[in-house]
């Protein structure tokens, strides 16, 4: 009975604690509301919390009645992490230890532009600050992830046509005027990269790559725990690497790319006749769910997928493949024929045999590799980094 008591309130405090991230700060009446626990409950966690030294609690003035407001302890020094996917925009709070404090996620219309985009990702930093109680002068840096090959010495997208609606848009130093902070723009996968070998999947590899598979597909490449860009900016992009001849054009202009097989609108279409208009996050719930159209077309865009990251691997030698993006949300699924597309066509290796698994943070892999760039490049001395099990 005891233990059962001990886990129900490690379970209680964990809900208290991810609601107060999730929403950056609320009084103990908004967490009661939140969480669904009793008021009692509430406050006797905020206190625990407070003594452990996890978060704050201070008066405010809320609907004009006064109300303790808790917010997670930061550190000296924030940083933000922006992930701006192809239809929609996550954004990461933290402080210098990587200690998440808040997260806020939104939708984006079809072909977005970086200017009314970066637009919104300002304000709503500077709303999250206000939310953990924090100001302006207090963030270090804002790390930038896009779905494009990027320049990360200039901070520009390198291709033309793959984002469209940034095409020659300097996206640091537009971010850096509006908010006075320095900021670093950087491929969503090579973030996801940094993410996983820093904090993840493949924090214990010398050399991994990560595959995000989702609206497109790409790698990022970590060599001796450094991220390998390539000139520019081009290095892992796998979802321009030809897999069909005769295929549909892609948006990088060749014909027949991964990306026109495996990408959210190829699979859409395969499934349109026999299930009608869905989306990317319909393929997944119903492949989960066991339908079994959506499960075929998850399978096979694995095994497709694992052919080309085979290439990659036999021309760098990973440790370790980490796969990540939201396809990989059905799990093995997708990550089984991957898993077996590679093994067939990769050497083995018997003194370190080729890893094929799933991200460990997966969707927050992007935004948390972007803080990690703006802390790496902000910083000269970086704490240890170190999940919070220790490892």
């Amino acid at each position: 009975m005891a233990g059962s008591q001990t886990a129900l309130r490690e379970a209680n405090r964990a809900t208290v604690v991810d609601s107060i991230r999730r929403y950056g700060g609320l009084t103990q009446v908004e967490l009661a509301s939140t969480t669904g626990l009793s008021a009692a409950t509430v406050s006797n966690i905020v206190r625990e919390l407070q003594a452990a030294g996890e978060v704050d609690v201070r008066a405010t003035i809320h609907n004009g009645r006064r109300a303790m407001l808790v917010t997670m302890v930061h550190r000296t020094g924030l940083a933000a992490g922006v992930h701006v996917g192809t239809r929609h925009m996550s954004i990461t709070l933290t402080d210098s230890a990587q200690q998440v404090l808040v997260e806020q996620a939104l939708p984006l219309p079809h072909e977005h532009r970086a200017d009314t985009s970066l637009d919104r990702a300002a304000l709503l930093i500077v709303e999250l600050l206000a939310r953990v109680g924090a100001e302006l002068p207090e963030l270090l840096g804002i790390g930038i992830g896009l779905p494009a090959p990027v320049d990360a010495a200039t901070g520009t997208v390198s291709v033309p046509g793959i984002l469209r609606g940034w095409d020659d848009a300097p996206v640091a130093q537009v971010m850096s005027k509006r908010l006075g902070v320095p900021v670093f723009v950087d491929n969503d996968a090579n973030l996801g990269a940094l993410a996983e070998s820093r904090l993840g999947a493949s924090r214990h590899f010398q050399d991994s790559v990560y595959v995000r598979a989702s609206h497109g597909t790409g790698a990022g490449v970590s060599l001796a725990r450094n991220l390998h860009r390539g000139f520019a900016g081009t290095a892992g992009e796998i979802g321009h690497v030809q897999v069909d001849a005769q295929g549909h054009v892609c948006l990088c202009g060749s014909r027949g790319c991964l990306n026109t097989v495996v990408g959210a609108p190829a699979l859409i279409e395969v499934l349109r006749a026999s299930r009608g208009s869905l989306t990317l996050r319909d393929i997944v719930a119903l492949a989960n769910d066991g339908d079994p159209g959506c499960r075929q077309v998850v399978e096979d865009a694995g095994a497709t997928i694992g052919a080309v990251v085979a290439g990659l691997a036999i021309a760098v030698n990973p440790q370790c493949v980490v796969v990540g993006g939201e396809l990989a949300e059905t799990g093995e699924l997708l990550i089984g024929p991957m898993r077996e597309a590679i093994r067939r066509r990769v050497p083995l290796n018997h003194i370190a045999p080729l890893e094929v698994v799933a991200a460990e943070l997966g969707p927050n892999a992007e935004a948390m590799g972007a803080v990690l760039l703006a802390l790496e490049n902000t910083r000269t001395t970086l704490p240890t980094f170190a999940r919070p099990d220790g490892d």
